[in-house]
């Protein structure tokens, strides 16, 4: 079985209720990713999202700079950063800033996300998403690559900025999409929609989405491969990639295992879809059965995996190498 290289998504939870052991637990569980050389994936949500989740997420770059302070090889990635609620100069000055301070080590995961509520309150349209997250590309891409850059696009418009200090180098980018099953008044489909083909063939790596099901996840590997070939591109180039939540129970009873992962899941996820359907999407269960949907990822061509705890217990990252990461060595 090839090797598989893995990710974990840091548990940023935004909770409601203080408790101050919260910052201690999230730093021990940056420490723990650097001594088993996981790379840290921080997920971007500015506000809650009910249909799909039951909470936000701490800002990711700032997250991501926090890490950066306490790592030293790891490399430090937005999984996914939400484009259309941004600017194209504020981000690239971030980007440029964490790059530098990181010593190269940022990775660029982006999206156009979904939720429209994010998008009315930072001034846009959810309908213009896949434009703005285009436009947002070109225009960071541009601004760390030279001085003085100019651009004028249908939303984005800037003359003569230069971000100082550029990186060296573009940092890697990852293009995030998939089917996903649809909330009630939402815009997401349970496909892979064609813009977003282009934007992964033109990226070279792939984050797929866990919202749908397993099989959605290979459906759009196949279809990605199929787009790539139209374009002239060697699929082989692209890195097949997936996220997922996860909890892990050592036991071999899977029921068990689903129920103890109950509460958890249900805190994260709030109580807009049913534990049933929380089952099909993410790695739920017993540890033998999370790794054969690992393994049958795997088989499809699945080379890179990030994995989120839903609890911020650094125990998890331990049982995480212990028992997955470690299978796939």
């Amino acid at each position: 079985m090839p090797k598989l290289r893995f990710g974990i998504w840091l548990p940023t939870y935004a909770w409601p209720d203080p408790d101050p052991a919260r910052l201690p637990r999230l730093t021990e569980t940056i420490a723990k990713c650097q001594q088993s050389n996981l790379d840290i994936w921080v997920i971007d949500h500015l506000l809650t999202a009910p249909g799909l989740y039951g909470l936000a997420w701490l800002e990711p770059m700032s997250v991501l700079t926090y890490a950066a302070a306490l790592t030293t090889t790891v490399r430090l990635a937005t999984g996914i950063l939400v484009l259309p609620i941004r600017h194209p100069v504020m981000l690239a000055k971030e980007i440029a800033t964490l790059a530098h301070l990181s010593n190269g080590r940022f990775v660029f995961g982006i999206g156009p996300g979904w939720h429209a509520a994010e998008f009315r309150a930072t001034g846009s349209r959810v309908e213009e998403r896949g434009g703005r997250t285009d436009e947002m590309l070109d225009a960071v891409t541009l601004l760390l690559s030279r001085p003085n850059a100019s651009y004028h696009g249908r939303y984005y418009h800037f003359e003569e900025v230069t971000i100082d200090p550029r990186p060296p180098k573009l940092p890697e980018m990852w293009a995030s999409g998939g089917g996903r099953i649809p909330d009630p008044g939402e815009h997401d489909v349970p496909f892979i929609a064609r813009p977003v083909l282009e934007r992964i063939v033109r990226c070279g790596h792939w984050l797929s989405r866990c919202s749908g099901t397993q099989d959605w996840v290979k459906r759009d590997w196949a279809a990605i491969q199929a787009h790539a070939r139209t374009k002239g591109v060697d699929p082989s180039a692209i890195t097949f990639g997936h996220c997922n939540f996860v909890h892990l129970v050592e036991t071999d009873d899977h029921a068990a295992a689903v129920e103890a992962s109950r509460e958890p899941f249900l805190r994260v996820m709030g109580a807009h879809r049913s534990y049933d359907h929380l089952q099909q999407c993410y790695m739920i269960g017993s540890i033998d059965h999370i790794n054969a949907r690992i393994a049958d990822l795997v088989g499809a061509g699945l080379q890179y995996l990030v994995l989120g705890p839903v609890t911020d217990d650094p125990r998890q990252i331990d049982l995480l190498v212990r028992h997955v990461v470690r299978a796939f060595a």
